[in-house]
């Protein structure tokens, strides 16, 4: 009977061992911010959610053109990334009164069109390793 338990106990731990294992980091880096007035604002997401909720969000202070952050805990599969320079700290991308952005912004793979960035042309894929990304504005 013990060692019963104790083969159980010992497959517990492998199964709990090698689903933790599964989960990475996303470090994403935006290299050229114009001042290091504010912070740069990041939302990683997946396709489902899109523009819409991120799954997880973060800001980070500018350090001479750079703002780092990191997203932990991050399951195997396909994201995308969106960041803004928040210059005045208010928690939000501004726009003119023409529906332009008054902040820069960039996204994963570095792909900027006119408009939103797209989902498509900012995915990116978390498979066995932690992933490292630069983003330009």
């Amino acid at each position: 009977m013990k060692f019963l338990l104790a083969v159980i106990m010992g497959a517990m731990l492998f199964i709990t061992n090698n689903v933790t294992a599964q989960k990475k980091t996303i470090t994403a880096t935006v290299v050229n911010a114009v001042s290091d007035e504010g912070k740069v604002g990041f939302a990683l997401y997946d396709k489902a959610n899109f523009r819409i909720i991120p799954l997880q969000a973060s800001a980070s202070k500018i350090k001479e053109g750079k703002s780092v952050v990191t997203f932990k805990n991050v399951e195997v599969g396909e994201y995308a990334i969106i960041c803004y320079h928040d210059k005045n700290n208010n928690e939000k991308m501004d726009f003119n009164s023409y529906g332009m952005p008054m902040e820069d912004y960039g996204a994963s793979n570095n792909v900027m069109n006119f408009g939103p960035p797209n989902y498509e042309d900012a995915k990116f894929t978390v498979s066995d390793k932690d992933v490292s990304l630069i983003i330009k504005f």
